[in-house]
């Protein structure tokens, strides 16, 4: 996929309205022992890049350091689902102290009436953390109404 087709579905403001959302991303790598994991992780999109942080030592961190390539998925629960997917490389970095991306991923999903204390015990928890900022080389968005899976748009095709 072209950079500027990447851009244009990000860009979009469905992607747009899932990127800022409280809903966690889940994001799909291949662990050391080759099988896939899916997990739920908060994130923070730059502009550019998902932003994703966690602990050094989260087995994450050595598997994509071992096969940077990943999926990450934005989904609601609703009907029709609204679906960002995304495919792309991560990097990862060790930063000290808490990374601002992740206190803006955090913002998302605490309130403000627990921000200070929630602030303050992750300052206090987290020495160092490991931050993954995944480039995005593909990406799709799904509404179920205009934007359907492939497979689905060319069923409609053959039914019309």
């Amino acid at each position: 996929m072209q950079e500027q087709d990447v851009t244009r579905v990000l860009s979009d403001p469905l992607a747009q309205e899932l990127m800022q959302s409280s809903i966690p991303a889940r994001l799909a790598y291949v662990g050391p022992d080759g099988f896939p994991r899916a997990i739920p992780i908060g994130f923070h999109w730059n502009g550019a890049q998902f932003v994703l942080c966690t602990v050094p030592h989260a087995p994450k961190v050595p598997a994509l350091q071992a096969n940077p390539k990943v999926g990450l998925t934005v989904d609601t629960n609703t009907l029709p689902p609204h679906v960002l997917l995304v495919r792309g490389i991560a990097a990862i970095d060790i930063v000290d102290g808490v990374p601002p991306e992740y206190l803006a991923a955090s913002r998302k999903a605490v309130g403000p009436d627990q921000w200070d204390a929630f602030e303050a015990q992750v300052r206090g928890m987290y020495k160092q953390m490991a931050r993954i900022k995944i480039t995005p080389l593909w990406a799709k968005l799904l509404d179920f109404e205009t934007r359907f899976p492939t497979p689905i748009e060319k069923l409609i095709r053959q039914a019309s």
